[in-house]
């Protein structure tokens, strides 16, 4: 019973929440928690439940709660200037200092970062920089985008439109019409069963190429996607997927998006996974990871390549007419310093590469041949267990089952979050880097036992 029902009824009376089903939660069918504490890998709701967060609020988390370096730096940056803008050449030592500290952990041939609040609104303004480089270059047909079924890059009118999850779409009149959605990745659920990873990732590239050469190389700017596939499902790339892409991008001279709002900032072991598959992206998309969400804060990183025709283009025609009026806000800046250095201090990246594998291989050895487990994987500390009603066939549930959802719940009665990721039967984790490996065995104790509650 909540003991605070005046706050959950203003709650529902006031409170239009994103990601909601929200006639149900006005109607206190589903009401969600209200947290008021957290740290290291936990949180507790007012009514004193404690939580393991195995999924760091969104993936974001990376350093762990109640960090009180980031809350210090964060309140003397508030005392000194809470804030001030980053137009017509304004800077604050914070936005300045962290520019520099992104940039010396970015690939060796990015130039520039330009930072904004959130992952939607990067995208938004890589698609704007995209259009204004092409623009500039005298290629004004050239503007279309390219993004894969099943990848996340936010949920605005353009980043909305390049996410390739219906639940996105339905109702809000996306995609818009520049944007073009090709096969995704996955292997798990290829079409054909009899397809190695690598036929797989050749069929995928032959789709793209088939994509291309439908709407004309001419008409398309640029290619987004997630190093490996987040909120589509936690799905790493078949192998030799990258090596098949890239060529395709390079011979018809279509630009690269790194969307690496999940996996940047040590998800996968490495600052950054693009170097880690090879891929040398023209944009780089940052959020979640920069700051550990202890402030929001995204970034938009470009090329040597893109940044000298930014350059161009401001000769020519003068200002360049983009920003947001929290751009580079003093307050996320400084949040994202103290996050960096703690990254480094704490040897978060090294316990990531270590514990993240841990947790997906426990996980595997405790549910990896219960009959309604069709695969676990993961990389790095990202982990997804997929559930199917038939190993053999690979078929789902009934959506109207919830499976996925009463075992989301069975696992919070047990004290551990995890996600019931969209489009699908999958279970999702993306713990705090900080982890340890007995809270990791507490994650997968916690699956098993949800799993045989909900379904035997």
């Amino acid at each position: 019973m909540l003991t605070n029902d005046q706050l959950s009824k203003w709650d529902r009376d006031h409170f239009l929440h994103p990601s909601t089903h929200l006639a149900q939660h006005a109607r206190g069918e589903a009401p969600g928690r209200i947290i008021q504490t957290a740290e290291g890998s936990h949180i507790t709701d007012r009514d004193g439940n404690r939580f393991l967060d195995a999924f760091a609020g969104l993936y974001c988390v990376n350093i762990g709660y109640g960090r009180q370096e980031v809350a210090e730096a964060i309140a003397t940056q508030a005392r000194e200037l809470a804030y001030y803008h980053a137009y017509m050449g304004h800077g604050t030592e914070a936005s300045i200092t962290l520019a520099r500290m992104v940039m010396e952990r970015a690939p060796d041939h990015m130039s520039k970062v330009y930072f904004g609040l959130g992952g939607s609104d990067a995208n938004e303004t890589n698609v704007k920089l995209i259009w204004y480089y092409n623009n500039i270059l005298g290629r004004p047909e050239k503007k279309k985008i390219i993004s894969r079924w099943r990848g996340y890059h936010g949920s605005g009118l353009m980043s909305g439109s390049l996410t390739g999850l219906h639940l996105f779409h339905q109702k809000f009149d996306l995609p818009l019409s520049t944007v073009r959605h090709t096969t995704a990745p996955y292997y798990y659920r290829r079409a054909d069963v009899s397809q190695s990873e690598e036929q797989f990732s050749a069929q995928c590239a032959a789709d793209l190429e088939e994509l291309i050469a439908a709407e004309g190389a001419d008409t398309i700017a640029a290619f987004i996607a997630e190093p490996m596939l987040g909120t589509g499902g936690i799905v790493p790339p078949p192998k030799g997927y990258w090596e098949a892409i890239t060529p395709i991008l390079e011979k018809h001279d279509i630009l690269l998006i790194a969307d690496e709002v999940v996996t940047g900032f040590g998800r996968l072991g490495h600052m950054f996974a693009s170097p880690a598959y090879g891929l040398k992206p023209d944009v780089m998309t940052i959020a979640k990871g920069v700051t550990s969400a202890y402030a929001p804060l995204s970034g938009s990183i470009v090329s040597d390549k893109v940044w000298r025709v930014l350059e161009q283009g401001t000769d020519q025609f003068g200002p360049f007419g983009h920003g947001w009026t929290y751009s580079a806000h003093p307050i996320g800046a400084a949040a994202g310093v103290a996050n960096l250095k703690l990254l480094d201090s704490l040897g978060l990246l090294q316990n990531a590469g270590e514990v993240g594998p841990y947790l997906t291989r426990t996980m595997a050895e405790a549910v990896g041949e219960h009959a309604n487990v069709g695969e676990v994987r993961g990389e790095g500390m990202l982990t997804a267990v997929e559930l199917v009603a038939d190993r053999d066939t690979r078929a789902g549930f009934d959506p109207a089952d919830k499976v996925v959802p009463r075992i989301v719940a069975a696992m919070g009665r047990r004290g551990v979050i995890a996600r019931a990721m969209p489009q699908g039967d999958i279970l999702g984790y993306a713990p705090p880097l900080c982890l340890t490996r007995e809270e990791a065995d507490t994650v997968v104790t916690a699956t098993a036992e949800s799993i045989a509650e909900v379904l035997g």
